[in-house]
């Protein structure tokens, strides 16, 4: 038994999303309406220096209403590869180039109500080369060693879920 979906209407047009509303048949044929969140995929970076250390920065969230520490990460432009977006948000969020940018796995950031999809890569080989950022970025970029983030996460003051997602998936490369 699988669910169809039947009709799809948009009905809000974003800046950063559009919303539509789905007309979906269940498995066990009843109907139901669902909201799904059309969001351009993104990309986060692991940013790992040769002595085990990583870049993180803090900025405003709106969902959280709070100052949020993540790994640099950025929404895909049009016709844009997540490699390329990664190279890009790399240099405009912590003004460093990546030698190699090795993409480690995506996830689905919340799969119950939007398509967006996070390509997670380890960026290693650092060298300046800032870009300048985004208008409406304010961010406070901030070094770690892999035993401060730990404490972190224990503490549960690191709660971002593509930085943790992109930790998990970096373990084998941290030290």
């Amino acid at each position: 038994m699988t669910q169809s979906i039947l009709s799809r209407q948009t009905v809000f047009n974003g800046h950063a999303f559009d919303v539509e509303k789905l007309q979906v048949r269940l498995p066990d044929g009843r109907e139901r309406a669902y909201d799904l969140v059309n969001h351009k995929d993104s990309v986060t970076i692991l940013p790992l220096e040769s002595d085990g250390s990583m870049w993180f920065v803090s900025q405003y969230r709106m969902g959280c209403e709070c100052q949020m520490l993540e790994l640099p990460a950025g929404v895909m432009d049009d016709g844009e590869t997540p490699e390329v977006c990664a190279a890009r948000e790399i240099r405009e969020e912590i003004g460093m180039a990546a030698g190699e940018l090795r993409l480690l796995g995506s996830v689905y950031l919340a799969a119950g109500y939007s398509s967006e999809i996070n390509h997670i890569f380890l960026a290693t080989g650092l060298t300046s080369a800032p870009l300048v950022m985004d208008e409406d970025e304010f961010l406070d970029v901030k070094r770690f060693s892999i035993e401060e983030i730990q404490e972190l996460i224990e503490k549960g003051e690191m709660v971002d879920s593509k930085s943790l997602a992109a930790l998990l998936l970096a373990r084998a490369y941290l030290k």
